[in-house]
């Protein structure tokens, strides 16, 4: 897979993440109303889009959160390609890249009912820690975070 860096309005972004969308009101129904609003980001530069041939396959992105710390936001591989470890290449992909800009540790929020997403990240080095921000009393919010080093 072929990593392109672009922004959260990149017409192939924007696509996959209409996909994610369609994918967390499947499994949440009425629910997932709830995250929304914390679903849609600012315009930011820092996404990425992964490409099988010209096929748009991934993505994911992160924003800012302080000085320090990044948000991974969007995570979604196409259904028929999933378990190839797509996933762990754009997470790897948006960690590299934060740690680029000089950034040390990432958090996350996923859903009690993701249970591949708490796997990939668990498999990744993240570990659960208590919900933040608009995250902090929604009992199906899982949120983690991992410390990595910054890029030399």
């Amino acid at each position: 897979m072929n990593i392109k860096r672009v922004d959260n309005n990149h017409r192939d972004f924007v696509a996959l993440t209409e996909k994610l969308d369609a994918e967390l009101t499947s499994r949440y129904g009425a629910k997932q109303s709830a995250y929304d609003e914390h679903n849609v980001i600012d315009r930011i530069s820092t996404a990425v889009v992964g490409y099988i041939g010209e096929r748009p396959v991934a993505c994911g992105c992160f924003k800012v959160v302080d000085d320090q710390t990044v948000e991974i936001k969007r995570m979604y591989v196409a259904d028929d390609c999933r378990r190839n470890g797509l996933s762990v290449m754009v997470l790897q992909s948006l960690e590299k890249w934060s740690s680029e800009l000089g950034y040390t540790k990432a958090i996350l929020e996923t859903g009690k009912g993701q249970p591949e997403a708490l796997g990939l990240y668990r498999r990744c080095g993240y570990e659960i820690t208590e919900n933040y921000g608009p995250y902090k009393g929604l009992e199906n919010s899982v949120c983690m975070k991992k410390v990595f080093q910054r890029a030399k």
